[in-house]
């Protein structure tokens, strides 16, 4: 079987420099917990675990004193480092600076906007980690809207400033924010394009690697995706290889590789999510190959 890997495929820079500098700590041989899974994928967090990093539950931070703990990429609200103050505890931030400037951003405009009653939308996925980070940078002024379904809690007669996680749908933000921009319209047709502030704020490596995916997809018979099955990254990069070919199959691990997929195919593509370390592409690929 022949067998590509997709050259952007793996860790983005975010979630590669949060790995790194989880080593760096842990190389000073120190307990070094983790506020929540470091990355979606149980592989690497296995990995790191192994190596002595201890992630942590929310209710378990609350308890903790005088430690150090790793902030993941996703990056955490104002009130964990508030937390973090009280109780003596030593932050390693390894928020992704994307991320980081995000949420100074939406302070800025949050703040700003005060005299104008604007409203902070945030498009994201409920309860993912850096969803909660946007919003509590957004304090009391910021709306979650994970799809069409939530727009009704956005009152469109007053100012809007939409911004989206990082690892979403480039295309699924624009259909949101001309949703937002047609019913303002509606109530304000004179003030509609004074009232909508769109953001860009989709990760260039994520939204990149979505027509270099499409593109990948066509040209193998079979594309086996590689991701942690709880990353929204994986769910919605492995759509994009499934709408373009229907021979397409998530794995979280390798165990999970059926050679029924295989039958009548002459090449395969290996790809994955931005919470996918290369090492694992790399050895599913190999797997692939010896079919």
């Amino acid at each position: 079987m022949k067998v590509d890997i997709e050259q952007s495929s793996g860790f983005c820079f975010g979630v590669e420099n949060a790995v790194a500098i989880a080593e760096d700590a842990l190389r000073e041989g120190e307990t070094i917990y983790c506020l929540g899974e470091i990355v979606h994928n149980d592989i690497e967090v296995a990995r790191l675990t192994g190596l002595g990093l201890r992630p942590i539950t929310y209710e378990e931070f609350e308890n903790l004193h005088d430690c150090k703990v790793l902030i993941r990429a996703h990056g955490e609200p104002p009130s964990t480092y508030a937390r973090a103050r009280e109780n003596n505890i030593t932050i390693i931030d390894a928020t992704c600076p994307i991320v980081h400037s995000m949420q100074k951003k939406i302070q800025k405009v949050a703040e700003l906007s005060r005299e104008e009653n604007g409203q902070i939308v945030i498009y994201g996925k409920e309860g993912h980690a850096e969803v909660i980070g946007l919003i509590g940078a957004a304090g009391p002024r910021g709306i979650l809207v994970t799809g069409r379904g939530d727009l009704h809690r956005i009152d469109y007669t007053r100012p809007v400033f939409l911004f989206s996680q990082t690892t979403k749908s480039k295309e699924q933000y624009e259909v949101v924010a001309e949703i937002i921009r047609l019913n303002m319209e509606k109530v304000s047709p004179d003030h509609s394009s004074t009232l909508l502030k769109v953001h860009n704020t989709i990760c260039g490596q994520v939204s990149g690697r979505e027509p270099k995916l499409r593109e990948f997809a066509t040209r193998h018979d079979v594309i086996i995706f590689v991701s942690g099955r709880n990353s929204s990254n994986g769910r919605m990069l492995f759509e994009v290889c499934l709408k373009v070919n229907s021979r397409s199959h998530f794995i979280s691990s390798p165990d999970e590789l059926n050679k029924e997929w295989f039958c009548g195919a002459s090449n395969a593509g290996v790809c994955g999510a931005t919470s996918t370390p290369r090492w694992l592409i790399q050895e599913v690929a190999e797997l692939v190959a010896a079919i």
